[in-house]
């Protein structure tokens, strides 16, 4: 009975076709589920905007941390299950789901939801794992998802005693972060089977590459939607004008170091590379979360800028609108490293510039603008020097 249960229901036949060296296109499903992560994303901006506090970054932090996996995991499932045949469309209209009710739980996560935001991250995590073992079983890559799944479970514990036991909620939800984000270096070891050895993941790395540069769309698209909305409730002045402009520009200069500094450069690096698994997980999964959590900082940091143009900024926007830039330019950085990719010297010109920026702000208690102007000058320093001309290499993708 479980053979046939298994063929129906989790058939081989689910898996892409992945002979040759044809690019996986991606596909309308994986879009369709990606629209969660548009309303995932104003979840946790918000949120950062609402908990503007040492504590409130930890928890925002957090909180990505988790959305941020889910999301990776599924884009790196759909690398090898066919979101087009029936069965995969299934399992990523179920993940889509369960990333919904994530989001839903974002903003109470901390109180009365965040049993919810736990459910939903464990379930997704589990359903995925098992369904890609159950599809591939009796392969290595099955092999490979169970293991997977096996340090989902053990992650999932803690998310579930976090939601359970509201004192320890943050510091149980540091660990299941820390379990799950330490996973693939850990080759997702179980004791009597060993790790999955990274070169049997065999990962189609130029769809991945693809797929985080939607989500980083996505991200860059939060700051548009924060930037309008602000625009439309304020009164139309001439310092909203400027802050606009100046906000404006700033999400440009990240699409610009993104896309025109390093965006060819992932294509030529995927294309020359032997090992796609370990080039997509050095430049791909954490490089590019660091990277979509420095967008999200920044978005927050335009709409306070935009909201209080000639007020004053207060310390906490202060620190927000300095860390988005190192934030950003950390993943950016991070990237490239993995790309083997040259690293200008003007990569760090957001982390001299920006402390100093910000601690003259706080102490001539100067206004939006005049954070908006150094937030924005340090970014197009950053973006005018074309990072393949002048720079450090580091080394090749092996």
């Amino acid at each position: 009975m479980t053979t046939p249960f298994l063929d129906r229901f989790a058939p081989s036949s689910a898996l892409r076709e992945r002979e040759g060296g044809t690019h996986l296109k991606v596909t309308t499903v994986e879009l369709f589920f990606d629209l969660v992560y548009v309303f995932t994303i104003i979840q946790l901006s918000h949120y950062l905007l609402e908990h503007q506090t040492w504590l409130g970054a930890l928890e925002a932090a957090t909180l990505f941390a988790g959305v941020w996996w889910a999301w990776n995991y599924t884009a790196w499932a759909a690398n090898w299950i066919d979101p087009d045949k029936t069965a995969g469309r299934i399992l990523m209209l179920v993940l889509m789901a369960c990333a919904l009710m994530m989001a839903v739980a974002i903003h109470y996560a901390f109180e009365y939801r965040a049993w919810l935001f736990a459910l939903a991250y464990v379930a997704m995590a589990l359903i995925r794992a098992f369904y890609m073992a159950a599809v591939m079983r009796g392969t290595r890559m099955g092999q490979n998802y169970w293991q997977l799944g096996m340090w989902s479970v053990l992650s999932g514990v803690f998310w579930i005693a976090g939601a359970l036991i509201e004192p320890l909620r943050l510091p149980l939800w540091i660990v299941a972060v820390l379990i799950d984000y330490a996973g693939p270096y850990a080759g997702y070891h179980v004791p009597g089977h060993g790790q999955t050895p990274m070169e049997t993941w065999t990962l189609k790395g130029l769809h991945l590459l693809e797929r985080n540069q939607l989500i980083f769309i996505i991200a860059l698209g939060e700051s548009i939607l924060l930037l309008g909305h602000t625009m439309v409730d304020a009164d139309l002045s001439v310092p909203l004008f400027l802050t606009a402009a100046i906000g404006f520009a700033l999400i440009v200069s990240m699409w610009w170091l993104y896309f025109v500094h390093s965006g060819e450069a992932g294509e030529e690096a995927f294309h020359s590379s032997g090992d796609h698994t370990k080039l997509g997980r050095a430049s791909l999964a954490y490089a590019h979360g660091i990277m979509v959590c420095g967008a999200i900082v920044v978005a927050v940091a335009i709409e306070i800028i935009v909201a209080h143009p000639t007020d004053a900024v207060h310390l906490p926007s202060i620190l927000i609108a300095c860390a988005g830039p190192m934030i950003f330019m950390t993943g950016n950085t991070l990237f490239r490293l993995g790309l083997g990719r040259k690293i200008p010297w003007t990569y760090a010109l957001p982390f001299a510039a920006m402390p100093l920026i910000g601690w003259f702000v706080h102490e001539t208690h100067a206004s939006g603008i005049v954070l908006g102007l150094g937030m924005l000058l340090a970014g197009l320093a950053v973006a005018a020097v074309n990072p393949d001309r002048s720079g450090l290499k580091v080394g090749t993708p092996s």
